[in-house]
């Protein structure tokens, strides 16, 4: 079966999903996780399960603490810290609201993009991290924000305010934050439709064979590493990426992909699916000896209708040193 739906075949039939209320979802809008745990799974104390399956960088003795609070359940009940768990249990955190916890602004320099009463949007750096996580809580692009604008939405929380989507650490480019709640959901519910317009450029190993096409092909937890993701139909949700091919290089090939959904790690599974994955990739690909620290992925263009005026605003942001220094050496190859 082909992995790519492209113009000259149109031949890729979409995988069987389970759709957008599966369980197994990164994260509810209300900051509420749920899983299912697997029959390899059974007999994992549910302190370690839980740590693993988060997708932020939470330590274990949070979790544990969690745990204590009665803020993780399984089958509805509280449980201690060493519960071995079985298959078929339903787990749930349920993040507490982080009411105590001071978010201080940081004179972090930030490319602002454009900004207004209603929005700002950012070109973010590789390497920064979006938003504070228990633990983590300073060098955030949230850090930042709080400094540069002083007002941001608080839909989000203590810890994630004016934070509408996100990027990878490692992923570079264009980031909208919301700076009032009305923006705020907005710009949610444009993202909901799938209307926001994001586009990248990736530097892919091997040579893409067609020169445009759509990858459909649903994504969920991976089975074997909860903190990965992996192209599944087991608790998983649609995720559709259009790519066109830019340039082939040598043993390489530069990518634009655009985004219809945007499921966690999406580009960069679905990369790694159809055998071409990104350059620089430590998760999914392969990440020694490449001159780039992180996967070679830039958001390039955002495009949105402003919340107030109703206006549709496209902003884009050229690749950064790092990946134009990653294109003159393979280059030479």
């Amino acid at each position: 079966m082909s992995k790519i739906r492209h113009k000259e075949e149109n031949q890729f039939p979409p995988q069987p999903f389970a759709g957008d209320t599966s369980v197994g979802a990164p994260e509810d809008q209300d900051g509420s996780f749920e899983w299912i745990v697997e029959p390899g799974q059974s007999g994992e104390r549910i302190d370690k399960y839980v740590t693993e399956s988060v997708e932020d960088d939470i330590s274990r003795s949070q979790i544990q603490l969690w745990i204590k609070q009665g803020d993780v359940t399984v089958n509805g009940a509280a449980v201690k810290p060493n519960y071995k768990l079985a298959a078929n249990d339903k787990v749930t955190l349920v993040i507490p609201d982080p009411v105590e916890v001071h978010i201080a602004p940081e004179a972090i320099p930030l490319e602002i993009v454009y900004e207004d009463a209603d929005i700002v949007v950012v070109n973010k750096p590789r390497g920064m991290v979006v938003h504070p996580a228990p633990g983590h809580y300073s060098g955030t692009l949230v850090n930042a924000l709080l400094y540069h604008c002083r007002d941001l939405s608080g839909i989000n929380g203590v810890l994630r305010p004016g934070i509408v989507h996100r990027i990878d650490k490692d992923t570079s480019g264009l980031l909208m934050a919301a700076k009032n709640d009305k923006a705020h959901l907005s710009l949610a519910a444009q993202l909901k439709a799938h209307s926001v317009t994001r586009k990248y450029v990736a530097v892919v190993h091997g040579n893409v064979a067609h020169d445009q096409g759509t990858i459909d092909a649903p994504i969920g937890r991976d089975s074997s590493d909860r903190k990965k993701y992996m192209v599944t139909d087991k608790n998983s949700k649609r995720a559709v990426t259009h790519f066109i091919v830019l340039e082939r290089i040598a043993d390489y090939t530069v990518l634009q992909l655009k985004l219809e959904t945007g499921r966690t790690h999406q580009i960069r599974v679905h990369m790694k699916y159809i055998e071409h994955p990104l350059v620089g990739d430590p998760m999914y690909g392969r990440s020694k000896g490449n001159p780039i620290e992180g996967q070679a992925l830039h958001a390039e263009l955002l495009g949105f209708v402003h919340p107030t005026s109703g206006e549709y605003m496209e902003f884009a942001a050229e690749l950064p040193q790092d990946m134009k220094h990653l294109l003159d050496v393979i280059k030479t190859l």
